[in-house]
């Protein structure tokens, strides 16, 4: 089979859903006992939105897939590729076969990558190249969904970092031959050190839910030996945020110099303020995440999304995504927005 090693691949289209319930910084402090001016100032987070009980990770993939196909027929599509939370409708099921099936894209194949909160930037490395080798791949559906709120105990102070959680759905359309919000570049770097640290300990095979008898706070998310992590991770992370991101620059034959915008994961204010002078940008130069907080790995469509229709971004822009997911990995996907020709 011939590759297509001159098409790009470029971004026809963007989804984003968010429950209409509101959790604000108030609200979080009456639950965990932190003054809301920390949670909006130093969690950096106004507010989230969170999931009815009758609303689920695949629904709100829908909702944004719909969002993102805009016109384009759903028939059209070769693949559907679900990227988003693990903690999904049923533990062992397929997301991307719901979404294959509901949007009437009969034709295309349906698969999951997971890669936690880092998955979009891995999705978008692993489908382009996949969309450049096959020639039979020329529309392909990315979407996640994310219930990620309902696995915290806010009266465990060992998931503090965790408290931005916030759900949704985000999707994108990927077209080969689309010269508009071109994807470029990615690179990647993992510490694998950091598996044993964040789990939801209960209803894998090493703790499984029948036979046991589990406490009320069973099948939430539990931090094993924080103090560990954080004097191991906090040396690290900021380097490997700027690293990917100067990487994937390289790999696309820019640099720092060229790069105008950063879609980032949500995190603590000052860190975010932190990575932008050590890219040479400004709070101008992205979008905070303040009024969503951490949309597991929806959160960099939901900043492109919001940059586009605030007319943050202009035909041209050097674009970094940028994203982190526990385990740990970094990772980074370079985009020209816009038309380019």
């Amino acid at each position: 089979m011939k590759t297509n090693r001159g098409a790009v691949v470029g971004i026809a289209g963007l989804g984003v859903y968010v429950p209409e319930a509101i959790e604000s910084s108030q609200d979080i402090a009456l639950k965990t006992g932190i003054p809301a001016e920390v949670v909006a100032e130093k969690l950096g987070l106004r507010q989230k939105h969170v999931a009815r009980l009758d609303e689920h990770a695949s629904d709100m993939a829908l909702a944004a897939s719909k969002m993102a196909l805009g016109g384009f027929d759903p028939a059209a599509l070769d693949a559907v590729v679900y990227f988003g939370s693990s903690h999904k409708d049923y533990p062992v099921w397929s997301v991307a076969s719901k979404l294959q099936y509901e949007l009437g894209a009969h034709q295309a194949f349906a698969t999951e990558i997971m890669s936690l909160c880092a998955g979009f930037t891995v999705a978008l490395r692993m489908v382009k190249g996949m969309m450049l080798e096959d020639t039979t791949m020329d529309n392909v559906l990315l979407a996640a969904g994310t219930k990620e709120s309902s696995l915290l105990d806010y009266a465990n102070p060992r998931l503090r970092f965790m408290f931005n959680f916030g759900d949704g759905g985000a999707a994108v359309l990927l077209r080969k031959g689309w010269h508009e919000n071109v994807v470029l570049e990615s690179h990647h770097i993992t510490a694998g050190f950091f598996h044993k640290h964040v789990k939801v300990l209960e209803g894998g095979s090493v703790n499984p839910l029948s036979g046991h008898a589990f406490p009320p706070q069973a099948g939430l998310l539990e931090v094993i030996d924080p103090e560990e992590m954080k004097e191991r991770l906090d040396p690290i992370s900021f380097k490997n945020f700027v690293r990917v991101v100067e990487c994937a620059l390289e790999k696309s034959g820019k640099s720092t110099r060229d790069l105008n915008f950063l879609a980032s994961v949500h995190f603590k204010r000052s860190m975010h303020q932190q990575i932008l002078a050590a890219l040479g940008l400004n709070e101008q130069n992205s979008y905070y995440l303040e009024d969503y907080g951490h949309v597991q790995a929806a959160d960099q469509i939901i900043a492109l999304w919001e940059a586009s229709r605030r007319g943050l971004l202009k035909d041209g822009d050097i674009v970094a995504l940028m994203a982190a997911g526990t385990g740990y990995t970094w990772g980074a996907t370079i985009l020209q927005w816009g038309a380019v020709r």
